[in-house]
């Protein structure tokens, strides 16, 4: 008895939760729906400005979007490019799928079911047929999942859709286009979006190569098991044992026969059969670099003083490996430069910009360095790309606060730009990641109104936002240190510092006596 009534108020609290949560989600809705009315309503207003000058240049008619991205983005901390994004989506999520929209701010779908039903309906220009594609995702939407809801919506719009599968495939190849998202402890993502059959082109051959090196792989541990046992097997002939015997035989006192003590029953590897296929079995704790392990210096490799080694990655890993070999050492096949680029497009090299503390290049400390000021790099790929880069530059920073203080270059224009590449990093427009390297460098007072060309009146600026700052009317005064403080057209104030620095101190050798501090500190 006293379980049932258990059991009945868990239930009771069970559906009140419920209730609670659904409740909360339909506000959720609601609010992200007047959101995005409030996104549609400034995108509008960017349209009347934009159509108020009828005489003005492209860059000119493209301000006023621009400048409200970027004066909301600023607001909200994100990139103006992404604002720009929503604020484009939610016009037209509000004016062409007024139905969802309403829907959405009832809370009877949710943003996920708003996003499928608008991006599979974007071919339907004409009012009715979206407006039917509409109602028919809609009734499906309000009883389902957005993952469930995808599929349909797709087949719905494929249905109502005028145009062939061509048509639409030759509009989609225009938005390929590749992409970084960097990801946690020195990782990042590089993704592609192209024609269905050149990406299952590129991913079979990669997967083809895969398994040949996999293949090649199998048939050295298969000859390599093959060896040892041709030893073992003149191992025991030379001591009287039967071939492939053990070694219970022979030496009457189970002592293996006469064999040394520390062969004694020791199998170097073991040949099994597995789905047709022979395979080594190898210890699985081997690290060398990638997978692959050197011989006689790794517990993956073929015992001790071997020349051989064997592969342990995976599929995965290789194909990986090869995508990046291929793409960085590789020259297109395709080059249409037409010798504007000295040796062609193969003799392009890839760039990139690393900061590594001294501390670490010196060992006594692991951490600190920096990819373009995006993401983290692990130690000893920083101590390869130091090892092996023409130059560097060292960048001196306060201890104390970390700001940058100088560089140990002379040359003055040369100077400035990595004085400024190492304060500024990136971009310095609020929000914007743009490496310090690809950008321009802006004057914060005019040039040709007297200011002058030196570091305290220079930052770098991405060509977007240095078009921004002078055909908007955005206005920026530099404070020391190189802070920024901006005001936008609107008269709001924003201000933005260079990045700022994690400082890396050596760790205390064991006993943490300061002369072994002093001894273990780099020599520079």
């Amino acid at each position: 008895m006293e379980n049932e009534r258990q059991r009945e108020a868990d239930a009771a609290r069970t559906r009140e939760l419920v209730a609670a949560i659904a409740e909360f989600d339909a506000a959720e809705a609601r609010i992200q729906a007047e959101r995005a009315r409030l996104y549609a309503e400034a995108f509008d207003l960017t349209q009347q400005q934009t159509a108020r000058l009828r005489d003005a240049t492209t860059r000119e008619r493209e301000m006023p979007l621009r400048a409200m991205a970027a004066e909301l983005a600023v607001a909200k901390r994100v990139s103006d490019r992404t604002m720009q994004t929503h604020l484009f989506d939610a016009h037209r999520t509000v004016n062409d799928f007024a139905a969802t929209w309403q829907a959405w701010r009832d809370g009877r779908v949710s943003r996920a079911h708003v996003g499928v039903i608008v991006d599979n309906g974007l071919d339907l220009t004409d009012t009715d047929t979206r407006a039917a594609y509409e109602h028919e995702a809609l009734a499906y939407a309000e009883t389902t999942s957005a993952s469930r809801l995808r599929p349909f919506a797709e087949q719905a719009a494929e249905k109502h859709n005028p145009k062939s599968m061509q048509e639409r495939h030759d509009v989609a190849v225009l938005q390929r286009r590749v992409w970084v998202e960097d990801l946690r402890d020195g990782m990042s993502m590089l993704g592609a979006i192209g024609p269905a059959v050149e990406i299952h082109g590129v991913y079979d051959r990669l997967t083809r190569q895969g398994k040949a090196i996999k293949h090649a792989d199998r048939a050295a541990r298969r000859d390599a098991a093959e060896r040892d046992a041709a030893e073992r097997d003149a191992q025991r002939e030379g001591t009287g044992l039967p071939s492939g015997g053990g070694g219970g035989g022979g030496g009457g006192d189970g002592d293996g026969g006469g064999l040394p003590a520390g062969e004694r029953g020791e199998v170097a590897h073991e040949v099994s059969r597995r789905d047709g296929q022979d395979s080594l079995e190898a210890p699985t704790d081997a690290g060398a670099s990638f997978g692959m392990n050197a011989a006689g210096d790794d517990p993956g490799s073929v015992g001790a003083g071997s020349d051989l080694w064997f592969d342990q990655r995976s599929l995965d890993q290789i194909r990986t490996d090869l995508l990046f070999d291929m793409m960085l050492t590789s020259t297109p096949s395709v080059d249409t430069t037409g010798g504007v680029v000295e040796g062609g497009l193969g003799a392009i090299r890839a760039h990139v910009q690393v900061t590594v503390p001294a501390t670490t290049l010196a060992g006594t400390t692991t951490g600190g360095a920096e990819l373009d000021g995006k993401c983290a790099v692990d130690p000893e790929t920083a101590k390869i790309l130091a090892g092996n880069a023409p130059g560097f530059d060292r960048v001196f920073l306060d201890p104390i606060g970390g700001a940058v203080l100088a560089v140990d270059r002379r040359h003055a224009s040369a100077a400035q730009k990595r004085y400024l590449m190492a304060r500024d990093v990136r971009c310095r427009f609020p929000g914007c990641r743009r490496p310090a390297r690809d950008c321009e460098w802006d004057h914060r007072e005019d040039y040709a109104l007297g200011g002058k060309t030196d570091i305290e009146n220079l930052g770098a600026f991405c060509k977007r936002h240095h078009t921004l700052k002078h055909a908007a009317g955005w206005t920026v005064i530099q404070h020391p240190g190189g802070r920024l403080q901006f005001t936008a057209p609107s008269g709001l104030e924003y201000t933005d510092g260079p990045p700022p620095r994690v400082m890396f101190t050596p760790d205390l050798p064991p006993g943490g006596a300061p002369e072994a501090h002093e001894r273990a500190r780099a020599p520079f």
